[in-house]
């Protein structure tokens, strides 16, 4: 009996410091946004989605089943919403430019992961940069920056493929 109440309460207090992601959480918007971007093209890829996880939990220090957990609450909130506009309003008001930059540079990771820039994903960014109230060549050099290290990221990944073949005789 008193092992029962033992577990109950650990279960209790073990809920307790679970995230909860309200639909008004800036996390959520942002998430909501790569969501967004993710869809833009009408395929989900596996390497998108892990990216948009790695992003969540990098930028707001989540473990990866939190950011799942976040990536979860915000495809469910921007499945909901006709608009981006939605997501991009409170954050446009409520974050420096610095973080608004950071946003869209993760949307850039994101739209990178799969090697395959889309036209709609493209125009997606470029509109949600817009509403966050970047510049153009803000956009623009985001953008080539992000493009430059997946370049060589990819490079580098086939480098250390050959040279493993190169080793053996």
């Amino acid at each position: 009996m008193l092992n029962a109440l033992r577990r109950l309460f650990a279960d209790l207090i073990a809920r307790e410091t679970l995230p909860v992601f309200a639909e008004d959480d800036p996390r959520v918007a942002v998430a909501a946004l790569m969501c967004h971007v993710i869809a833009a093209d009408g395929v989900v890829r596996p390497t998108e989605r892990e990216r948009m996880v790695a992003e969540l939990a990098q930028r707001y220090r989540l473990s990866d089943d939190d950011a799942r957990d976040l990536a979860e609450a915000a495809r469910r909130v921007e499945l909901e919403s006709a608009t981006v506009q939605r997501f991009t309003a409170g954050l446009e008001r409520g974050l420096p430019l610095a973080e608004r930059r950071e946003i869209v540079t993760a949307l850039w990771k994101i739209v990178f992961a799969d090697g395959v820039v889309h036209e709609f994903e493209d125009a997606v960014v470029g509109r949600i940069a817009d509403l966050l109230g970047l510049e153009p060549h803000d956009r623009t050099a985001l953008r080539k920056t992000v493009e430059a290290e997946s370049e060589e990221a990819a490079i580098r990944a086939a480098e250390a493929a050959v040279e493993p073949a190169r080793a053996t005789p």
